[in-house]
């Protein structure tokens, strides 16, 4: 006698929770994602900074003009070139139009950083602290580059009144 044979169920997912999962981990990555601004889109220099005890001091977001020491890589004998920045916009085209070798450099553009040499760099200085007496200064330099190149930029910013400055670092990572 044959045996009954029992009829076989199929096996059936519930597809929502994982799709409810897949829209909410979208969501989350969404928000928390950190987008470049147009200084960091526009940045041809890579600053590997230097490590440091972590500060709790943050840079302030507005009146911040920043000094920025790299080392051109696309150069044969891999020199230093100073950039500088302001954060805030309404000073920016105050302080470019108070120095015409930096209108000669951008031309039409409207740049965020700007290469300059060093006298350059001391008009700019200067032209920034009489547009804004509040603004605050940030050396910004890349750790390969020699501490003589440091010491001027921050002589150019002493005989320019700019006493005050933070400089940027890496937080040290551990026991190194």
């Amino acid at each position: 006698m044959p045996k009954v044979k029992k009829k076989r169920m199929a096996f059936v997912v519930d597809m929502t929770p994982l799709v409810d999962i897949t829209f909410l981990l979208l969501t989350f990555l969404m928000f928390t994602a950190k987008f470049k601004s147009e200084a960091e889109n526009e940045q041809k220099y890579n600053i590997e900074r230097p490590y440091a005890t972590p500060d709790t001091t943050k840079l302030p977001d507005r009146d911040l003009a920043i000094i920025k020491v790299a080392i051109d890589e696309t150069s044969p004998n891999k020199d230093t070139v100073l950039l500088f920045g302001l954060a805030n916009q309404n000073d920016k085209a105050q302080v470019w139009a108070a120095v015409p070798e930096v209108q000669k450099a951008l031309g039409d553009k409207n740049a965020s950083l700007v290469q300059v040499d060093s006298l350059t760099l001391g008009k700019l200085i200067k032209a920034t602290r009489s547009v804004n007496k509040n603004t605050r200064f940030a050396l910004d330099a890349d750790k390969k580059v020699t501490f003589e190149t440091i010491w001027t930029a921050m002589n150019i910013m002493r005989k320019n009144n700019a006493f005050t400055f933070n400089y940027v670092t890496e937080p040290r990572k551990g026991a190194e």
